[in-house]
């Protein structure tokens, strides 16, 4: 039985308390994150997006410590990954996953601080 190798640098975070608003190339869309790490995320979308889209994202996500409410990053990315998801043979949504190309450290580090924040 062969065990499968975690290539990724940063873990990734269930979670679907983070919404996002998709914009840019013609695109526009609100959804929520299927998961989240400092390089990337993935969520699904009612359309096909083309690999390679350059793409706006402003995650919306809960403030961690004594703050309540949310807290807005904008983020450029880049479709790298997407798929149909289908059911009774009919497209149902797309699942796409966006490559983080401009993440500032210290957007990474807030990203990793709220990643680290629900995973303990």
């Amino acid at each position: 039985m062969s065990q499968r190798i975690e290539r990724r640098k940063h873990p990734r975070l269930k979670d679907k308390d983070i919404s996002i608003r998709l914009s840019g190339e013609g695109v526009s869309a609100i959804t929520q994150s299927l998961d989240v790490s400092a390089s990337g995320v993935y969520c699904k979308v009612d359309r096909k997006i083309p690999l390679m889209t350059r793409v706006r994202i402003t995650l919306s996500f809960p403030s961690s410590g004594k703050r309540s409410g949310k807290k807005d990053m904008e983020i450029d990315g880049v479709v790298v990954r997407e798929h149909p998801v289908k059911k009774d043979g009919k497209i149902e949504h797309y699942d796409i996953a966006i490559f983080f190309n401009t993440l500032m450290p210290r957007e990474r580090k807030t990203l990793i601080e709220y990643i680290n924040s629900k995973k303990g």
